[in-house]
């Protein structure tokens, strides 16, 4: 079943006169495909941020869905920030102060509404990702790219750091790694990315769709409560020392014991047969 999320004040399309969507949502069985479906940039505007938030909202809250994917339309995953909408605001009488605020704060809350979504997320990267658009493929759970994808932060050459990018790619790339690309602006290719961190695997362009369907189709035969107890864990752990990780993780696990699909996991395994999952 295809669905198209719009949002209030979506653009119009002045060929048609109807209403242009930054984004499309489908939902194929268990996974959620969230496609950016304005090319060529897909930049993350504001009107492209809240209709992701909105959609990353809808998939939590579906039932059947197990995995959500953000891919995107044509030849650049996303160009990041949309820099005629921000220096449209320069004429605002703060000089765009309060709409810049409002821009970077959205952009913060969508990235972490990634990390803290009760599902994994999925990077499907085809071509370019830079400065906000390669931020969100860091905050991805996963990232599988094409060889034809290529990343980076260039904001130093215009200018602006890349600061807010820098908190996704700090915590998924060596701190060598993160400053080579924030400091240099430069892009590297696919096979660096994989190598820095910042993607999981690296696939020809035509397979791309079908192995990102396989990893979310396996990822979706486990038990969605495990899983999301499992990720929720593996952020919160990350940010604690070692003692208190570990007095973390074996509460996590005491309490994952005790729910019925490790009793049925384990049943299943004990018994040589396919477990059943109830999501309790």
């Amino acid at each position: 079943m295809a669905e198209i999320i719009g949002l209030p004040g979506q653009t119009m399309d002045p060929g048609t006169g109807g209403p242009v969507h930054p984004v499309s949502v489908r939902q194929d069985k268990t996974i959620c495909r969230i496609v950016l479906s304005n090319p060529p940039a897909n930049a993350l505007s504001i009107a492209t941020m809240e209709t992701v938030m909105a959609a990353l909202r809808g998939a939590a809250d579906e039932p059947d869905c197990r995995v959500v994917v953000i891919a995107a339309e044509g030849r650049v995953f996303s160009a990041g920030h949309d820099l005629k909408e921000l220096t449209a605001h320069r004429a605002d009488a703060d000089g765009g102060r309060a709409f810049y605020e409002r821009t970077m704060r959205l952009c913060a809350d969508l990235m972490q509404a990634i990390v803290r979504h009760p599902k994994p997320v999925i990077a499907e990267v085809a071509g370019l990702a830079t400065a906000a658009g390669c931020q969100l493929v860091a905050s991805c759970d996963l990232a599988i790219a094409s060889e034809e994808a290529t990343f980076c932060t260039p904001g130093v050459n215009i200018g602006l750091f890349c600061s807010t990018p820098m908190v996704a790619l700090s915590r998924n790339l060596s701190r060598k790694h993160a400053m080579e690309m924030l400091l240099t602006g430069e892009t590297i290719d696919a096979r660096s990315a994989r190598e820095f961190g910042l993607v999981n695997r690296v696939v020809p362009p035509e397979y791309l769709a079908t192995v990102v369907l396989k990893y979310a189709t396996t990822i979706a035969s486990k038990s969605p409560l495990t899983v999301k107890i499992g990720k929720e864990a593996f952020y919160a752990q990350a940010e604690m020392g070692l003692a208190e990780a570990y007095d973390y993780a074996a509460s996590v696990m005491v309490g994952n014991v005790m729910a019925q699909d490790a009793k049925e996991g384990i049943g299943a395994f004990i018994e040589k047969r396919r477990p059943e999952w109830t999501g309790e």
